[in-house]
Formats: structure tokens, sequence, C-alpha cells
């Protein structure tokens, strides 16, 4: 089996009336379409598997999985990593070769033969990964020397997280320069924009966090300092490839991969400061139990496309589309449901039925459990 990096709620998206959706023409108004964003799932267009699946098979999935759900709005991919070392699981894709550009062009042509549009996550794992997974004796790199808990899967096995190599000053503006030239590639291969991962526990949110943030030195220390790497990154994304096909995931106070936010509101209100001039796509906000009096004071801040992906125990559903009505987000994201529901924009106006997502084939190398859920008109 493959197994992948595990964003934990896959998504699909509900927009109001008020607002343009993600990646439209400018003056075009969203009128109630259901925008859908992929984030659980197997490997893509990545490198060669190393469990025995073709490349070619998996970037045949990878075609059927999205064009078959380009009837949303807006389709966001799985994570893709913006260099050799941001890879954290494997055989996950990436956009830093010319090859990988190409096999991502396939997946963009088809979803937009199929009138969809679609962004690509952009996401650096950082200390997230092993050195097994990758080349040339290659290390996990992190903001500090600081090792995340516990384990993650690899080809020959689980395997304790390493201490991280921490990134040097000139090695942090490389590395600002590859979210930068993936972002390019991504619009070379076809993508309607990128969406920067944040969140999760990965490169980005590690120099957010004080626990994976030890630096003293202008990338940390303080508040102003530790949102510095998020800022400058979203900047040189914004300056390749426009403000209007750039967005930004976070998930402030999310303790996924080791990540501690025991006080996120300072780190977070300033963060949204920096952006919120900078006119993004849309701000993507993966919400916690007890997050919403700091999602309702982003809401605040955040003049422009708010999306919430609203903490539930159970799969996100029509009910929870509260959040639009009150005005608290512009777009409602879904989770699992996507994934087992290919033509969920069709369910959701019908009042479902819904297919059950089974959690077993969420990370595999085929189709079962990923391009095998039945539409509507099959059921």
């Amino acid at each position: 089996m493959i197994l992948c990096s595990l964003a934990t709620r896959e998504t699909a998206w509900l927009t109001g009336p008020s607002r343009a959706a993600p990646g439209s023409a400018p003056g075009q108004a969203g009128s109630a379409e259901v925008v859908l964003s992929a984030f659980i799932g197997t490997p893509r267009c990545g490198g060669a598997s190393r469990s025995g699946t073709g490349v070619h098979d998996v970037l045949m999935n990878s075609v059927d999985y999205y064009t078959q759900r380009a009837s949303a709005g807006l389709l966001i991919t799985e994570g893709i990593q913006p260099s050799v070392v941001g890879q954290g699981y494997p055989s996950t894709p990436g956009l830093h070769s010319a090859e990988q550009v190409a096999s991502w062009r396939e997946v963009t042509d088809s979803v937009h033969a199929a009138g969809g549009r679609i962004f690509a996550q952009i996401m650096h794992a950082g200390r997230i990964g092993h050195p097994v997974l990758l080349p040339d004796g290659l290390i996990p790199v992190a903001p500090s020397p600081v090792a995340a808990p516990g384990q993650v899967h690899t080809h020959v096995g689980p395997k304790d997280f390493v201490e991280p190599h921490e990134l040097t000053d000139e090695e942090i503006r490389a590395t600002i320069g590859d979210f930068a030239t993936a972002s390019r590639n991504a619009i070379d291969a076809g993508f309607d924009g990128v969406e920067l991962h944040g969140a999760n526990g990965y490169l980005i949110q590690q120099f957010l966090a004080p626990n994976t943030n030890l630096r003293t030195d202008a990338w940390g220390g303080s508040d102003t300092a530790r949102i510095r790497f998020a800022v400058e990154v979203v900047k040189a994304v914004v300056s390749e490839i426009g403000a209007e096909r750039t967005a930004i995931r976070i998930s402030p106070g999310n303790p996924y991969n080791g990540i501690e936010e025991p006080e996120p509101d300072a780190v977070y209100t300033a963060l949204v400061g920096e952006l919120e001039p900078l006119g993004l796509a849309y701000l993507h906000v993966l919400e916690q139990a007890d997050g919403r009096e700091l999602t309702l004071a982003l809401r605040k801040q955040f003049t422009g496309t708010l999306v919430i992906n609203v903490f539930s125990e159970g799969p996100t559903g029509p009910e929870h589309h509260t959040v639009i009505d009150d005005g608290i987000a512009d777009i409602i994201s879904y989770g699992a449901l996507f994934l087992a529901n290919p033509d969920l924009p069709a369910r959701l106006k019908a009042g479902g039925p819904f297919n059950t997502p089974d959690p077993k084939t969420f990370f595999g190398g085929g189709a079962e459990g990923y391009t095998d859920y039945p539409a509507l008109d099959a059921v």
C-alpha cells in the first residue's frame, strides 16, 4: 500500500451569493455554488511508486478522480511538495520538475474540459518525513532542530521522526523561492491558482508555532518574527503568479503533527493583518473545537473571501451551512463526504442520499475507495 499525507478533512465548499468563487473571472459572482477540494487520498502525479503501482496507473486514477468531481466550482489538489526535500510521505506528488508539470497538465486539461477549475495545494512537509523518503542523503528540514513526536509511514515500514536540519537564513530564502517556483510551475501545468498549505503541522505552521520555532533571529523569537516566513512565502508567490491566483490555508491551534499553539490568537491575527492588504483569492481556516471566537476575529480582519473548514465530530453536512447564513464565512468546506460522493453538488441540491466514506481505503494506490464511489444516477 502507498501512504500519503493525512490532512484529515477533505473538503467540499458551498459558497454564498455575495462573493466570487476562487478562480472565477474578476467580477464574476458566486451563486451558492459548491466548491470542492481534495485533501485526502492516494498519491496522484508524483514520482514512481515504491510499492509496485505504476506511475501511469497513478496518473490515470488522478485524472479520473478530479474529473469526476469537476462539477464543483473549484477543486484543490492534495498536498504537492515544492522541492525534493519538501516530501514527507511515500510517493506524494511534486511540482519541481518538467515531468511533474507535464503529468499535472493531463489532470488540469481533463478538469477544464469537463468545465471545472482547479487549484494546486503547495505543501512543504518540513520536519514531517524521514531520510529514507529523500535522495542523496537529505534529511527533513525545519525552523529548529526539534523532532516531531511519533512515526511516519514509509515504503520500508514505520520510522521514528528524526531531528530535522535547522534551516539557515540562506536556506530559508531558498525555500521561499521554491514555493514561488512551484507556484509558477502550477500555472504552467494549467492550474487556475495555488493554495499554500500553512496548516496541519507542516513547514509554514512549524515557523508559526512556538514549540517548533525556537529561533531568536529574524525568523523567530516573537510573534512578528514567527509569522515572517509565512508572509514572505505568500508575498513571493503573489509576486510570481498574482494575488488573485494565491490563497493560503491555516489551522490555528491545531495539534496535528506535534504542534503546540496554546495561545494562537496573537500570532494568527498578526499574520492575517499582514495578508489582508495583498488581495488574496481566499483565506482558508481549518477551525478547531474551541476556535470559533478566533475565526470571528479573523473574519473581521479579512475582507476577502473566507473559507471555513468547520470543526465537527463526523463528516460536515448541510446542517453546517448556517456559518454562511450567519456571515461567519463565505464558503463552507466539507470533509470525507466529498471523497465518497464525486457528484456532491447534485446530492446536496437533492438532499442526498450520500455514499458513506470507507476510511480503510483512504490511503492506497488503486481505484478502490478513490474513483469507484458511484454517482447519484448510478445508485
